[in-house]
């Protein structure tokens, strides 16, 4: 009489062997967005309701208190700040992971969590733009914060799909 066959033996696919570091900087870096997200999230959520008082967008000036105006300053000069030292610590950022030893594919997994903060940020970031007085004076430093921001997002996008998704490989 033959033995009942036996199952076959699951081969369970092996998880490469993580690099430590790599470990610590991707738990890290989790950390650290969450935290500049409820930032920035507490920077648009008192803006909004300093610019509460407006029917429409852009917003007449004169149709606002001068206590409203004050208010509507002052959060838009906190979120402008916020938006100017997010953009400098990600620019420091993104320039590290560069020129940090890890494998492309560990770098495209930090430059997509950056990647995904930067396009929640920027939602409320482009309140600077779109939430203002008419007329509202050109804000040069801010142009700027917003170019580099942008230029940010786009290098985290450009290293998420890498050269040769840029050429149509792989």
């Amino acid at each position: 009489m033959l033995p009942p066959p036996q199952p076959a033996p699951r081969l369970e696919p092996r998880a490469p062997l993580s690099n430590p570091a790599f470990e610590k900087a991707r738990t890290g870096l989790w950390a650290s967005l969450q935290k500049h997200l409820a930032a920035v999230y507490a920077a648009e959520a008192r803006f909004l309701q300093a610019v509460a008082f407006a029917d429409a967008l852009p917003f007449a000036a004169a149709a606002a208190s001068t206590e409203q105006l004050e208010d509507y300053a002052r959060c838009r000069a906190a979120l402008r700040d916020l938006h100017t030292d997010e953009t400098a610590q990600l620019e420091v950022l993104t320039k590290a992971i560069r020129t940090k030893g890890y494998s492309e594919d560990e770098k495209k997994q930090l430059y997509l969590l950056i990647a995904g903060y930067l396009d929640i940020a920027g939602t409320a970031f482009d309140l600077l733009r779109t939430h203002v007085p008419t007329p509202l004076p050109k804000e040069e430093e801010q142009e700027e914060t917003a170019a580099r921001f942008d230029r940010v997002r786009k290098f985290a996008r450009l290293n998420v799909k890498g050269i040769k998704g840029l050429l149509g490989g792989a």
